[in-house]
């Protein structure tokens, strides 16, 4: 959104589902904000007030961006003859049934759609999309966010960390991410070397249990700071930036985790499957581990932390990849294509988009 505001020939509005919004920017962006917030778990009122708002908005074209804004937003654009642009492949699914409501909400959803997106190839294919109608536009990274960091040593002092390296990971704390593999690596490092520190960025309903399993002996070498804002500074400071996912419940689109710590240089080491394997060159910008190994990655780690130039040349090598194939422009003017290609309306029209 911030960069569709920068063009003269869009006009947008936002839709949310929830009053917390976690990316304050967006109160800056001068744009209508509606608030469609549930009071039940199946509201059908908010079918009615989202027809009401489009009504009002005349857009042009509903994007979505998961599987139940899509629910919600099929039967309005059919009444009011809207195209809609279905973002919600994010992910890649590995329970490809009708017990996975994401699943059910994509084939509910797919067959009225103008239009999918996935971020990533491995979740078009995972979710069956068709490909008639289907495009991966990957995720894009806005390089100007690197333009006020906090410098490394007040980072370190804010977090207490006095050990020469840092191995971070950034992700919620659920059932989508292996927190577990992460912390038993910590434990098999911290075993043998006093100067790492890893530290974990990000809140969730496992939160308390990932905590308990860290114990009282490792607490001063394993922080879980919870949810942060200056993720960009933290991702600064550190050495060698991991991303594990559990495999069994989930697999990844393209992960913003892995976008931010590539952009800013840092090697990555990541469990493959999935999106991952989009954006992470495995032996060139990082390395790619097996999913739930916990040795492999605290191996792979150590053979970075002592190696300086390994860590330079994959780090500079991950920059240059998200510069080529992860840019807010690319993804932007793709998003911008794919409205206008809907009705070839010439420039000078106002294309309405309710994001």
């Amino acid at each position: 959104m911030k960069a569709l505001k920068q063009r003269a020939d869009i006009e947008f509005e936002l839709a949310v589902m929830d009053r917390e919004i976690y990316y304050k920017e967006i109160f800056d962006l001068g744009i209508n904000i509606h608030y469609l917030i549930r009071k039940r778990k199946k509201d059908i009122s908010i079918f009615v007030k989202l027809y009401r708002i489009c009504k009002d908005v005349k857009p042009d074209v509903i994007h979505c961006w998961d599987g139940m804004t899509a629910v919600y937003s099929v039967p309005v654009c059919k009444l009011l003859h809207i195209k809609l642009v279905n973002g919600m492949v994010t992910d890649v699914p590995v329970k490809q049934n009708l017990g996975n409501k994401r699943w059910l909400r994509a084939k509910l959803t797919f067959p009225f759609s103008n239009t999918i997106i996935g971020n990533s190839v491995a979740g078009l294919e995972a979710y069956h999309a068709p490909k008639n109608k289907s495009i991966s536009i990957y995720n894009g990274f806005n390089f100007n966010r690197l333009d006020k960091l906090d410098d490394p040593y007040s980072v370190r002092l804010k977090f207490n960390i006095k050990a020469n390296y840092i191995i971070l990971m950034i992700g919620a704390f659920t059932q989508r991410k292996d927190y577990e593999s992460f912390v038993e690596a910590a434990k098999i490092l911290c075993g043998r070397r006093d100067d790492i520190e890893f530290v974990a960025v990000g809140d969730g309903e496992k939160f308390k249990q990932i905590s308990e399993k860290v114990g009282l002996s490792f607490g001063d070498k394993i922080k879980l700071i919870g949810k942060q804002t200056n993720v960009e500074s933290i991702i600064n400071a550190s050495d060698v930036c991991v991303l594990m996912t559990n495999s069994i419940v989930h697999g990844e689109g393209i992960s913003n985790s892995i976008l931010e710590y590539m952009a800013m240089g840092k090697v990555v080491v990541a469990s493959s499957g999935g999106g991952t394997n989009e954006i992470v060159e495995d032996q060139k910008t990082g390395f790619l581990v097996k999913p739930s190994n916990a040795s492999e990655l605290a191996e792979k780690i150590e053979l970075l932390l002592n190696d300086l130039e390994l860590r330079k040349s994959m780090g500079l090598a991950g920059r240059r990849r998200i510069e080529d194939h992860f840019s807010i422009d690319s993804m932007v003017n793709k998003f911008v294509s794919i409205y206008k290609n809907f009705n070839s309306v010439p420039v000078k029209k106002m294309d309405r988009v309710q994001a």
